[in-house]
């Protein structure tokens, strides 16, 4: 299993001891031109998590490829997923043919941000134009706030993606003590603990639907947690919220995995793998019995 970022939640250039833990490093999403994003305030924690409506902030395509990607490849040493942006299918199909270079191991696909309508022929389609342009792995990162997620991932799988990351925010608004919302956008993305029981459920569908690997992600802080991602269908697991606290949170979780795949009767978490998604499965499994 494999520890991976969410996409946005942690500067490797700032932080590369933390990145270098990882097992994989993902970029911030990057779209064609700069972007500054939203007004502040853009974060706010909440009792339920953490919202935010950064807006896509990021240098533009041409500076995170002459500056950006050298130095992450120079400074982490690890693999470098590149998230990647836009409003229509040919910007992220530009972007994904510039990418064709040692040091990106993979690409994933925004295609759940506020600004991307994300019905399941729109998702396929910028999946398929990316696919034309580039040979490189393809994860397309989905919403679970579509009413059909499992049908946008077989979409999305029909049309050359080669894995899945789930999920990203769901939106939502936070008030202040004087009932105007604490955002200056009004709403935002909400992350953390609160989104994990909608992640953990997106997952087994989507895997169910489609058997690709799955990036899973939303609410882990634990190795439990992650355990139950595995036990949904997810390959890899990326942490998002949890670093801002704890930026020991790799190391951690990794080290928690084991000890909770024995407390769930399992041989290893590799042996969890896909036990949620067939109900009835888990109890075919051997159960471990106490000497």
């Amino acid at each position: 299993m494999r520890v991976l970022n969410a996409s946005g939640c942690l500067d490797a250039l700032t932080a590369p001891e933390v990145a270098r833990e990882l097992d994989t490093y993902v970029t911030k999403t990057i779209t064609p031109l700069p972007r500054e994003g939203n007004a502040p305030p853009r974060i706010a924690e909440t009792a339920h998590g953490m919202l935010n409506a950064i807006g896509l902030a990021n240098p533009g395509r041409d500076r995170f490829l002459g500056q950006t990607l050298p130095r992450l490849a120079d400074e982490l040493e690890i693999p470098i997923w590149v998230s990647v942006g836009g409003f229509c299918a040919a910007d992220y199909a530009q972007t994904c043919a510039l990418l064709g270079r040692d040091e990106v191991a993979a690409v994933e696909l925004n295609l759940s941000c506020p600004n991307i309508d994300e019905a399941a022929g729109s998702a396929a389609e910028i999946v398929a134009a990316c696919r034309e342009a580039t040979a490189l792995p393809l994860y397309a990162k989905l919403s679970a706030a579509h009413p059909d997620v499992a049908a946008v991932a077989r979409a999305v799988a029909a049309a050359g993606a080669d894995g899945l990351s789930l999920v990203n925010t769901l939106r939502g608004t936070a008030l202040d003590h004087s009932l105007e919302p604490v955002l200056a956008r009004g709403g935002g993305g909400l992350s953390g603990p609160t989104l994990k029981p909608v992640a953990l459920d997106a997952i087994r569908v989507c895997y169910a639907a489609t058997g690709l690997p799955i990036v899973g992600m939303g609410g882990i802080q634990t190795g439990r947690d992650a355990l139950e991602f595995i036990a949904c269908g997810a390959r890899s697991v990326a942490l998002g919220t949890v670093l801002f606290s704890d930026p020991d949170a790799p190391a951690r979780v990794r080290q928690e995995l084991a000890a909770a795949a024995a407390e769930a009767g399992v041989a290893s978490p590799d042996a969890a793998y896909g036990l949620a998604a067939h109900p009835g499965k888990s109890l075919e499994r051997p159960v471990r019995v106490p000497a």
